[in-house]
């Protein structure tokens, strides 16, 4: 009998946790995952392409000049990594567009002439 409530216990345990980590990651209206981390974080997923001073365009990884394993950049992280490609005299302008993801939702976000525009 012993052996038998221990493991009713130990289903019961994880019927409960697989439940609150399954209700941790469904959606809530205006936020697209509700865990912390996600619902506090801002994502940017952009397309960005930089003209150099002979005219050239080439597309811009921003995430490259970040951190290695970073991946969270907002619109703010976004502008600084603009601005030191522009003053550096890499790019002439930067132009571009996507999204931003946050806790307020999804809104769609610009680069013109290397500023971020929301």
């Amino acid at each position: 009998m012993h052996g038998s409530v221990l493991s009713a216990v130990q289903i019961a345990v994880t019927a409960a946790l697989v439940t609150w980590m399954i209700t941790g990651f469904t959606r809530l209206p205006g936020r697209w995952l509700r865990w912390k981390m996600f619902c506090r974080a801002t994502f940017t997923v952009i397309s960005l392409t930089g003209t150099t001073k002979d005219g050239c365009t080439e597309p811009v990884n921003v995430y490259h000049y970040l951190s290695p394993g970073s991946f969270i950049l907002g619109p703010p992280q976004l502008q600084t990594i603009l601005d030191h490609l522009t003053r550096s005299g890499r790019y002439e302008r930067i132009d571009g567009h996507g999204r931003v993801l946050s806790a307020r939702g999804e809104q769609p976000v610009q680069v013109r002439a290397s500023r971020v525009v929301l």
